[in-house]
């Protein structure tokens, strides 16, 4: 009835429910650092920006090794000429470069949309940036062993990549935005690291561009503009959840559903967009308008997985709330913000994941590539979007 095969249906729900967990474990800590986040204006814009921005990059990587088991190319090896080691390396690149696109689209962006008061530029790129490149150490790890292990055991990578990476992003992510914020204490330091972080980044697009290792020359070339494109998405999600602080602040339990709703909806749309993306590589489906019927068995089975898990997200947003003693609006209006603005974006999640993903074969690059940016990037934007209205539609913005 799902489509997929019991078994993808099983590791699908269990990856979904791990992220889940993992998401609220992050809303906690996200909850509890509201102190900082009034102090530091902007770090609130960076939080979704900055975790869909893993989500981007390592969900991407991973539908990528997840085709190249599927294909019979996968190797695990360290020689920097091998498809890992290349990916590898253009991961890195990427983390560093779009770290720092971040903080200077959320200084440029932030005002347009209504939000004045904004940390410097200095800030933001520290900020932005030594976050991803402690994150990018813990991510890189993880994918990497979740491959092997995939081909190792036998599993479906693209049934449990998106849900895992991000649920690793989200608990990685926040911790080491907060470190970075505790540099900014440090009188000289934000300055001194944002020129050096400049020339880095600049140095690494250079050479990136210019390198002789073909792969990470084509995932650099590919991966560039939809991610710097998506960013701008990213930003405006940040600026939509940092307009309603003075809410969340106030019902700290609603600020832990903040990536819970976002990681479920990004997580079901990254394994359709993985799932779709295999099936176009292998050519059992077609681009075509109107999605066929194995394209169609995937999309019924991502809204399958969504009800049950963003049910779940209410009522571990409740739980937690109790435990910590956070303000809750009430364990029903968690229940309704999670489901509803959880389903909006799950049904934007799906449409995007096809027709993105197919789009992408249409215009002859990889959907590995274009497929999960697109789906991460437009559900953080339209879930953001879809939990402030939710937000006010019950009353408590």
């Amino acid at each position: 009835m799902l489509g997929p095969d019991r078994v993808g249906v099983r590791q699908s729900l269990v990856a979904l429910g791990f992220s889940s967990l993992t998401a609220v474990v992050a809303g906690g800590f996200l909850a509890a650092m509201t102190g900082t986040l009034e102090r530091y204006p902007g770090l609130l814009v960076l939080v979704p920006a900055a975790i869909g921005m893993r989500g981007n990059i390592f969900g991407a990587l991973g539908s990528r090794l997840a085709t190249s088991i599927h294909a019979g190319t996968f190797r695990m090896s360290r020689r920097p000429e091998t498809l890992v080691m290349q990916n590898v390396f253009a991961s890195g690149l990427l983390s560093l470069i779009t770290a720092v696109a971040l903080a200077v689209l959320t200084k440029i962006l932030s005002p347009i949309f209504g939000l004045e008061s904004v940390v410097s530029i200095a800030d933001l790129l520290v900020l932005s940036t030594v976050g991803a490149l402690l994150s990018y150490v813990v991510l890189i790890a993880v994918t990497l062993a979740l491959a092997a292990r995939s081909a190792e055991r036998g599993w479906d990578l693209d049934d449990v990549n998106a849900p895992l990476v991000s649920a690793v992003g989200d608990v990685v992510t926040l911790p080491a935005l907060l470190v970075a914020s505790l540099l900014l204490e440090i009188a000289f330091i934000p300055k001194l690291f944002a020129a050096v972080l400049i020339l880095l980044s600049a140095a690494s697009l250079w050479w990136g561009r210019r390198t002789t290792l073909m792969v990470m020359r084509q995932v650099l070339h590919e991966s560039m503009p939809i991610l710097l494109t998506t960013g701008i998405l990213l930003v405006i999600a940040g600026v939509v959840i940092e307009h309603e602080l003075s809410a969340f602040v106030a019902n700290r339990a609603m600020l832990i559903l903040v990536p819970a709703c976002l990681a479920t909806a990004g997580a079901i749309g990254g394994i359709l967009s993985g799932r779709l993306s295999s099936k176009f590589h292998l050519g059992l489906i077609e681009p075509t308008v109107i999605p066929g019927r194995l394209a169609r068995r995937d999309l019924i089975a991502g809204l399958a997985f969504a009800l049950p898990v963003l049910i779940l997200n209410g009522l571990l947003a409740q739980t937690t709330s109790l435990i910590f003693g956070f303000q809750s609006p009430g364990m029903m209006s968690l229940l309704w913000m999670s489901t509803i603005g959880g389903l909006i974006a799950t049904m934007i999640a799906g449409g995007i994941g096809y027709y993105g993903t197919a789009l992408a074969v249409r215009a002859g690059v990889d959907p590995d590539t274009y497929g999960m940016p697109l789906v991460t990037s437009s559900v953080d934007l339209g879930g953001a979007a879809a939990l402030v209205l939710t937000i006010g539609w019950m009353g408590l913005s």
